[in-house]
């Protein structure tokens, strides 16, 4: 007589892999559009340059689209700049470098009115033109920012930016400027 003996039994392996590295991120951008206009609607120059998104920005941004805090709209307002300064993200409309100019027809910072943001990625939103039309003795302008406040230095900065090269430009009554703003946000 034969026997057979059988040996059974199981076996498992488990393995787990992750990639800290793969993941997703965003990262955004904005710059300015500045169209400067004589008297008679030539261009006399045209900049178009980055800023920077400020910490309190990134905050606001922050608070109302991901943490949902109660938040009316007010603004966004458009400044120009008279000075050449450095950016700071710790740059406040309370704190900053810069000072505001301010020799335009109207007296207080324009609002801002954006169309829809694009659904491609990036996701880019554009702002239309700003007019300002210089009066008085005209003046420097150097740079622009965005802010929630028509004037004074109680509200939220979002952005700065100050002109690249050749810098600082010179603007006469009866000049006009048309600025627009553009932001976008990347899926890095």
């Amino acid at each position: 007589m034969t026997q057979e003996i059988s040996n059974f039994g199981d076996h498992a392996k488990v393995t787990m892999q992750s990639r800290v590295d793969d993941v997703a991120g965003t990262s955004m951008a904005g710059y300015y559009h500045v169209v400067c206009r004589d008297k008679d609607g030539n261009i006399k120059w045209e900049e178009k340059f980055p800023n920077l998104v400020v910490a309190v920005g990134k905050q606001l941004m922050l608070d109302t689209l991901l943490r949902g805090s109660t938040y009316s709209v007010i603004g966004p307002y458009l400044g120009l700049i008279s000075n050449s300064f450095t950016a700071s993200a710790s740059d406040t409309m309370a704190s900053h470098t810069w000072t505001e100019f301010t020799n335009y027809s109207g007296g207080v910072r324009p609002s801002i009115t954006f169309g829809s943001p694009t659904s491609a990625d990036p996701s880019v939103i554009t702002s239309s033109a700003v007019s300002y039309s210089i009066s008085g003795a005209g003046g420097t302008v150097a740079g622009a920012f965005v802010c929630s406040v028509t004037s004074g230095t109680s509200g939220i900065l979002f952005s700065v930016a100050n002109f690249e090269s050749p810098g600082d430009r010179i603007v006469v009554s009866g000049d006009t400027l048309n600025v627009t703003y553009t932001f976008s946000l990347d899926a890095a």
